[in-house]
């Protein structure tokens, strides 16, 4: 997880302590202000600007911070396998949807006095179309105010999402060649690029130099440009197979499949472990055949599984108190045990593995039993690295394969390196709290630099000490889900984590307009090291390294304008360079143009409210990083929506309130859900949750983020067919079956009267699993799915997430849910009178409260 925090190029490098908020007169807070805990990671932002554009020569250097917690992504998933669902997917060529077009040919301004170049310059395509979007880049407005003073207004912000490795149907041009690239500040030639048709020269966007081609641009008329991908489409993807990648293979076999190693705790209780073993069952019976397999188990020593035993299960142990010696280690790897098999060769040793562990024997509490999870991983990544049985077979191990290891885990670490005490009130619990963590984020970035992603996987009952497990995970990019049992939502996570392929050594540049400054960039990577990438003697981009390349990893990248903008576009363009699982190295271009206006109800008018209150949302919840955090941030958000209504809008006559702008009538309720759900509200009780549940959501990708944020709501119908309605309370209706997603749970609620009924409230029932299974479908950790009915004790889980509009005037009800006038007035009563009166407000009823006006229903 990385917070990057730019400074101004006049200002110094270091930001500014974020202001205090006093509680008698808040005062929003800027968001270039706000900083983190990690001052050691610092983000490589190349600032050598050209001298011809008006900025002097200097370096500015920016911050990145790191809240405490794991990178979690969501990943590709799809049905495989009985129980679980899963799916073998990989990072895959995004594609434009359907209905894109080719971008606008308007030439670009160039705010370096190259307008009389620009003018005998044609672009590469010319025909009055729209503007290229893409499917990984999600821009909070379609258009930007020129304005400064009114574009930085930071309540409301500007900014784009953007899913590096994000997959759509069909998927991009692919070009087998090097691209062209600015000489001056490394840009890539694209759509929006003018071009001399008769020398093949073509002009950047963004710093306006004049680059040659080698001829390749030479065109008889502007219609050739156009068989060359990147002059036609806003993202292409260019691919290098050759002398870079000897190795690279067209189609998967076994020697370039990704291994698994399974490092599972053997401190379990019965119950716990029965769950287990059969959610390791069902796990490989899921794996595909040519997918290498590990087995290890820890305890107060560590198991490693030899698969060359057909009839017994059979495993070398090594103590567990101490990090594995070379003489220990050379002794595993070069002896007759095969620790790494494929599938085809071992799914019955595998389960005949799984069904010979036992439960836990001794009488020691489960927080206060040995496990050395520190010792078990390092000897993990050392079977991983080889040499391994592979090299018996005469099979050469192939560099830089994406291997990963699957933690399952039922208690914290408490033996051996990286452990903790058994209980908090050790005397010396903070320092070894302090030595584990940094213990444990080392061995984290070991594992990324052997290409592995470690997943933790934990279960139970017994806290697992959430802080010093989430490093591990975090730096190697890898994943940290908590669940409540080792069953069946735990079964899934295991299959998905497992066939969730990641592409390595990523790196994320983002080039925009001189115009457009970036000031603060939240998503899993962290600082750019120089000799990581190419540069250019006046390249300006911000440059990422992403610790894995995953489908639905996100990067929420916030920006503000530099000064007033004269010209009639600002381009950005991001680049994403990466090692995908056949070893290829990709780099995907994507250059977008966006129109710029004075006009503030036209800016308004393009703004995507989704977008903008999930780039809110995470920079809210970059500063909650407690539970007392998370309540202050309420009034962040108040003062948020107050000063959006203060600087777009107008005061109604006659009153103290205030109108909120029409335009993005729908943010004030995003961002309500927002200040009332687990992620700030009280809904979540432990904060080993809540750290989980805020580190998911600042790394997820647009789509679930947006379901944590706002819960989508279903209403069954006959038919099986379902209404989307507001999240709202008015929707539990008697008679009537309800799913509620909100993200990492997904809640079914049946009323008394339905499930009165019993042919009815089973088909009912089996049409909103089914909903809810359809839904999850794709999403990684895979979301808890719980149903009840109406009256029950767990019903107040779904009944906290729903606004309580029953507290609002009958014809704001209707305005706001207009479901209510399809009900008798029988039904209108009864509805009312199953309402238990509490203190939370409506929306209607908080925006009131911050002197605004509710905005009127879309």
């Amino acid at each position: 997880m990385m917070d990057y925090l730019s400074s101004k190029p006049d200002k110094s490098p270091i930001a500014p302590a974020p202001p205090t908020i006093s509680p008698v007169a808040p005062r929003f807070p800027p968001p270039n202000l706000q900083q983190d805990q990690i001052p050691s990671s610092s983000i490589k932002y190349p600032t050598v600007l050209s001298p011809a554009n008006g900025v002097k020569t200097g370096s500015s250097s920016s911050h990145l911070s790191t809240p405490p917690g794991p990178p979690v992504f969501t990943s590709p998933v799809r049905p495989a396998a009985v129980p679980f669902q899963t799916s073998p997917a990989t990072p895959q060529p995004v594609a434009l949807s359907s209905g894109s077009s080719l971008p606008t040919s308007s030439p670009p301004y160039f705010s370096n006095g190259s307008v009389e170049l620009q003018q005998q310059l044609p672009s590469a395509i010319e025909e009055p179309v729209p503007d290229g979007k893409s499917p990984c880049v999600l821009f909070s407005a379609n258009k930007v105010l020129k304005y400064k003073k009114q574009a930085n207004v930071p309540s409301l912000g500007f900014g784009v999402l953007v899913s590096p490795g994000k997959e759509a149907s069909p998927g991009p041009q692919v070009i087998q060649r090097d691209p062209h690239r600015c000489h001056d500040c490394g840009a890539y030639s694209n759509l929006y690029s003018n071009i001399l048709i008769g020398s093949g020269q073509w002009q950047c966007v963004i710093c306006g130099n004049l680059n040659g081609s080698e001829g390749e641009y030479i065109a008889l008329s502007k219609e050739e440009l156009r068989n060359f991908p990147e002059l036609s489409s806003p993202l292409v993807d260019f691919i290098q197979t050759g002398n870079k990648r000897p190795s690279f293979v067209p189609v998967t076999d076994s020697r370039t499949s990704a291994p698994v190693v399974l490092v599972i705790d053997e401190c379990l209780d019965e119950p716990h472990l029965q769950h287990l073993q059969s959610s390791l069952h069902a796990f490989v019976d899921s794996l595909p055949p040519t997918t290498r397999i590990g087995i290890i188990l820890y305890g107060r020593t560590v198991s490693v599984y030899d698969f060359s035993e057909e009839s017994v299960a059979s495993a070398e142990v090594i103590p567990g108190g101490t990090s594995p010696n070379q003489e220990t280690l050379k002794a595993l790897m070069y002896g007759t045990g095969i620790y790494l098999s494929p599938m085809h060769a071992s799914k019955e040793v595998a389960h005949l593995i799984f069904s010979s562990l036992r439960p836990y024997k001794m009488n020691v509490p489960e927080a206060s039993r040995d496990r050395c999870l520190g010792t078990a991983v390092e000897v993990a990544l050392a079977i991983i690295q080889g040499p391994s049985a592979d090299f018996s077979r005469g099979v050469v191990k192939r560099p830089g394969i994406n291997s990963r290891i699957v933690v399952c885990a039922g208690g914290p670490n408490t033996y051996g390196p990286g452990s903790v005490p058994h209980s908090y009130t050790h005397p010396n619990y903070p320092h070894k709290e302090k030595s584990a963590l940094k213990w444990m984020e080392h061995l984290g970035h070991e594992a990324h630099k052997q290409n592995t992603v470690v997943d933790i996987l934990c279960a139970g009952t017994c806290p697992v000490r959430v802080p010093v497990l989430q490093p591990l995970a975090k730096t190697s990019g890898g994943a940290f889900v908590l669940h409540d049992d080792f069953g069946e939502a735990f079964g899934i996570n295991l299959q998905r984590a497992s066939v969730r392929a990641a592409g390595s050594h990523g790196l994320l540049e983002i080039r925009c307009s001189d115009d457009i400054l970036i000031t603060q960039v939240v998503g899993p990577g962290e600082e750019a090291h120089i000799d990581n990438h190419e540069t250019f003697k006046n390249d300006i981009s911000l440059c990422i390294q992403m610790l894995s390349v995953e489908e639905t990893q996100c990067f929420s990248v916030s920006m503000e304008n530099k000064h007033d903008i004269k010209s009639d576009f600002v381009f950005f363009q991001f680049v994403i360079q990466y090692s995908n699982v056949y070893q290829a190295d990709i780099t995907r271009v994507i250059t977008i143009r966006l129109p710029t206006v004075d006009s503030v109800p036209e800016y308004l008018q393009s703004i995507e409210d989704e977008v903008a209150a999930v780039l809110i949302a995470k920079r809210t919840l970059l500063g909650a990083k407690s539970y007392s955090d998370a309540i202050d941030m309420h009034t962040t958000i108040d003062e948020r929506v107050k000063d959006i209504a203060l600087k777009f809008s107008s005061q109604v006559p006659k009153s103290k309130l205030h109108r909120f702008p029409k335009e993005i009538s729908l943010l004030p309720e995003l961002l309500f859900h927002l200040r009332r759900g687990p992620l700030l509200g009280n809904i979540v009780g432990h904060e080993d949750e809540r750290s989980v549940l805020r580190n998911l959501f600042l790394n997820a990708s647009f789509d679930l983020s947006l379901r944590m944020v706002a819960p989508r709501c279903l209403m069954h119908r006959e038919g099986g067919t379902f209404e989307e309605l507001p999240a709202y309370d008015l929707v539990m209706q008697s008679d009537t079956a309800v799913v509620l997603d909100h993200g990492t749970d997904v809640f079914i609620w049946m009323g008394a009267e339905l499930a009165a009924d019993e042919a009815r409230s089973a088909a009912a029932l089996a049409a909103c699993r089914t909903l809810a299974e359809e839904l999850t479908e794709l999403r990684f950790p895979a979301p808890r799915i719980l149903a009840f009915k109406e009256g029950s004790s767990q019903a107040r889980y779904f009944v906290s997430r729903l606004i309580p509009a029953h507290k609002d005037p009958p014809y704001e009800q209707e305005a706001r849910f207009p479901q209510l006038r399809t009900l008798t007035t029988e039904q209108r009563a009864k509805l009312k009178s199953s309402f238990i009166h509490f203190d939370d407000p409506s929306f209607c009823e908080w925006i009131r409260s911050l002197k605004i006006v509710p905005p009127e229903p879309i």
